[in-house]
């Protein structure tokens, strides 16, 4: 049996702390949700325009290769944006993980917890960056082009 066993006070302290953490991993959650979306409507329709483009000529194939590369750095930041959320809520649940290890263990370890959850809000920090400058490349994709309005 455990030499030290805190009490059950101590223990619901610890689980207060860590709802915070918690709420923050339910919203890289949500996060990760919409990047995985986003994602997938980006590749189905680079798949589209790989069937249009061996057929299409002039203008209509330069706009193709001009959109397909554009997809193609989408793809590159929604990774990079999907791997720093996922990055950020491994750092939140070592916050949580150190919350209760330090608490059962007896640890003063407090300056670790605040350096992993400094670093979780880093990562999601850039991940949110990188969702907006993917946001920032799809509306060009949209913008109506010029010969269009006319």
């Amino acid at each position: 049996m455990l030499q030290y066993s805190p009490a059950v006070s101590t223990i619901a302290q610890t689980i207060q702390l860590s709802l915070s953490p918690v709420f923050m991993l339910a919203g890289i959650g949500a996060l990760l949700n919409v990047l995985t979306g986003r994602l997938a409507r980006v590749i189905d329709r680079a798949r589209v325009l790989e069937g249009l483009h061996p057929r299409s000529h002039g203008p209509e194939h330069d706009r193709h290769v001009w959109e397909l590369r554009l997809l193609d750095r989408r793809i590159v930041i929604i990774n990079r944006a999907l791997y720093l959320a996922v990055f950020s809520a491994v750092m939140t649940c070592s916050v949580v993980a150190l919350l209760f290890i330090a608490e059962l263990a007896g640890l003063r370890i407090g300056q670790f917890v605040a350096t992993a959850f400094v670093l979780s809000m880093v990562l999601l920090i850039a991940a949110l960056i990188s969702f907006l400058v993917e946001v920032r490349m799809s509306l060009r994709a949209v913008e109506v082009r010029e010969e269009l309005l006319r």
